[in-house]
């Protein structure tokens, strides 16, 4: 196996404990900031090229984003480090009992080529500062991002430890082969069943960040223009190329008459009467993913934009309105700048429609009545929820981000990504003496000795006592 050797200097590197204190994690941690600021023109340069990412988008999803990620860790980590003490019976009084946060091991992370940098960079961060050693496996389809990282991140963190990996299909096939201790990977629900079958050949525990189909339901009581402006901007970001992004509307006939001269205003403000000319608007991220978002365009009719450049990769900002559940669109996520909407009678009948599918990354809501949200809220699953706004969960490191379901497995962000990366292990330390309090437990049994045992071993509910 072409990576054999690299998992095993790794292993080696993790196993001599290198790793584990807490001022190489923040001297590593702090590497990755001065990477952030060393190559900020590059990062720009690269997801432009890529993506035709705005700079605006760039520095806000892939750097400022990452940045607060950092600074989150690198201002907490000594007390996420610490071993968290624990509730002890009546017969452990004497002991010391607590849950040490251990690292993994080598861990591999598989990132996307949507967001290429801040993808692969926030999982990072969470095993560097959980102690692990990392292979990093940025996507081939971002091509220039994805040597951007391959040439220029080895320079800031240290060689033993860290790793960069590149090439497609074959290359990670052949890299999955190999044992590692934590799998993280950032993609599609297809590849993440390939990646949890490799893993489970080694028994190896996994973190699947996965897409879906994300429904955005308007209730009848709203601000048109404001749902307008933040729908938009969520489905339209990155050219929609966002695993999060509101993938379609649900809403009455009445609204969606209503919603699409406020939409059709939306695009307008933000991106000019020809979005193609707009430094602000994306392109699709390679020739296939163009075919793909292109052939969706067939699903009920284009109320807005429709226009497509195939030697620009440019589909504009569009709208289909009287989508029905059976089109081609509803069978799988858009991950593009097209936004369907379709009808329902009521709340009740949205509901119900989410529920019909599979558990999607995101649930957003929009109603001025709180207790619609609300409802939305209590009677569906999603990995993540937004009352009244897009993607803007995303943004608080405060939160767990991660799917349920077809959707994903597990989270991350802030402590959250600390805890995916370590192991949770619960220690007992006793002393040598005191021999005689651990004889009830020993053969030849009595039954006095039971009793005895299960009054001082006995956890109380709260509102109760133990009777010695």
């Amino acid at each position: 196996n072409p990576f054999a050797g690299l998992v095993s200097q790794l292993r080696a590197s993790w196993l001599s404990g290198k790793t584990r204190p807490m001022k190489y994690r923040m001297a590593q941690l702090e590497a990755l900031g001065r990477f952030l600021d060393d190559k900020k023109q590059q990062i720009l340069e690269a997801t432009a090229s890529d993506l035709g990412k705005a700079p605006f988008e760039a520095e806000l999803s892939e750097i400022l984003l990452c940045k607060n990620e950092l600074h989150e860790t690198l201002k907490n980590l000594s007390c996420w480090m610490k071993d968290e003490q624990v509730d002890r019976t009546l017969a452990m009084q004497l002991d010391s009992a607590f849950i040490r946060k251990d690292p993994y091991g080598v861990v591999l992370i598989i990132a996307p080529w949507n967001y290429p940098i801040h993808l692969f960079l926030v999982p990072l961060i969470g095993a560097i500062a959980a102690g692990n050693c990392v292979i990093v496996k940025p996507s081939e389809v971002s091509k220039k991002t994805e040597r951007l990282v391959a040439e220029a991140l080895p320079g800031y963190l240290d060689k033993d430890c860290f790793a960069v990996v590149t090439g497609g299909v074959p290359e990670t096939t052949r890299l999955l082969e190999n044992k590692f201790d934590y799998i993280f990977f950032t993609g599609t629900s297809p590849v993440g069943r390939i990646v949890m079958m490799a893993a489970a050949k080694h028994l190896t525990p996994v973190t699947l960040e996965l897409g879906g189909k994300n429904p955005c339901y308007v209730s009848d009581t709203c601000n048109v223009t404001n749902v307008a402006r933040r729908v938009a901007w969520g489905r339209f970001f990155n050219a929609g190329q966002t695993c999060i992004a509101p993938d379609y509307l649900l809403c009455t006939i009445e609204m969606q008459e209503k919603l699409l001269p406020a939409l059709r205003q939306a695009i307008d403000d933000f991106y000019g009467h020809n979005p193609r000319d707009s430094p602000d608007f994306g392109r699709i991220v390679s020739d296939k993913q163009f075919q793909r978002v292109q052939r969706l365009l067939g699903s009920g009719r284009v109320a807005i934009g429709g226009q497509t450049d195939e030697a620009e990769r440019y589909i504009a900002p569009t709208v289909l309105a009287d989508v029905l559940p059976s089109d081609p669109i509803m069978q799988e996520e858009v991950f593009g700048p097209i936004l369907p909407i379709v009808v329902i009678a009521n709340m009740d009948e949205a509901i119900d429609f989410i529920n019909s599918q599979e558990r999607p990354l995101a649930v957003y809501a929009f109603s001025s009545d709180d207790k619609i949200v609300n409802q939305v809220l209590e009677r569906t699953s999603s990995g993540g929820f937004c009352g009244n706004d897009t993607l803007m969960h995303v943004t608080l490191t405060s939160l767990p981000f991660g799917g349920i379901g077809n959707s994903g497995l597990g989270a991350h962000h802030g402590k959250f990504s600390f805890d995916t990366f370590s192991h949770r292990r619960g220690c007992l330390k006793r002393g040598m003496g005191r021999e005689p309090l651990n004889a009830p437990r020993y053969p030849p049994y009595r039954p006095q000795h039971l009793g005895l045992i299960r009054a001082t071993s006995k956890v109380t509910p709260s509102n109760d006592c133990a009777l010695l």
